[in-house]
């Protein structure tokens, strides 16, 4: 009796999962292995990602009608005065070029920028770069007046020598055997009339 009843209930349980294994293939899932799931996500999002930086706007001065004229211009860094007098050799852009000109000529090299401590900006031009024109050194002069206040804290102050004896506030240009100088006071987009600021300059304020 034992034995019938042991049997009994092992057909039964045998009859169950058959049964539940033509449930599942008739529901459509089908009878397989496991499949693995991919990796677990690494991390969560950072909720409070760091702004981006939006480019800074440096001003250059090329030549409209003659006269130096202001060209904002989109620079990594407004406080690299070295950058900004390279794009100003440069030249004009696409857009620039239809309304202005430059008398700089293209370089082949970087130039190499200083401020003495009197405020002396010298500019020392690479290889056998020409010297300047009038209107050339009214546009360095300009672009220079304007970027030091940006660069107040970021540009290399000039060694001994030449810088030091000439009136603060002037621009010295040199190549291999020349040197030209500009007081910051001739550029006649900033200083109109040789006195004082027509417009205020960053980073400074009018008395």
């Amino acid at each position: 009796m034992r034995g019938g009843r042991r049997g009994g209930r092992t057909a039964a349980l045998l009859t169950g999962l058959v049964a539940a294994a033509v449930m599942v293939t008739g529901c459509g899932v089908p009878a397989s292995d496991v499949i693995e799931a991919g990796a677990p996500a690494g991390g969560m999002a950072d909720p409070n990602p760091a702004p981006t930086e939006a480019p800074a706007t440096v001003s250059l001065f090329f030549l409209t009608d003659g006269e130096p004229t202001q060209y904002p211009r989109l620079a990594d860094d407004a406080g690299d005065l070295e950058g900004v007098v390279r794009l100003l050799f440069e030249g004009p852009n696409v857009k620039e070029a239809t309304v202005a000109v430059t008398e700089l000529p293209r370089l082949k090299d970087a130039p190499r920028v200083s401020v003495a401590g009197d405020g002396t900006v010298t500019v020392r031009l690479p290889g056998e770069t020409a010297p300047l024109s009038r209107q050339a050194m009214l546009q360095l002069t300009c672009t220079v007046v304007y970027a030091v206040p940006l660069a107040a804290t970021a540009v290399p102050r000039a060694e001994s020598g030449p810088a030091e004896n000439l009136a603060p506030g002037a621009v010295l240009v040199s190549g291999n055997d020349w040197t030209m100088t500009r007081p910051t006071t001739d550029c006649p987009a900033i200083f109109p009339t040789g006195g004082g600021p027509a417009v205020q300059l960053p980073g400074k304020r009018e008395n």
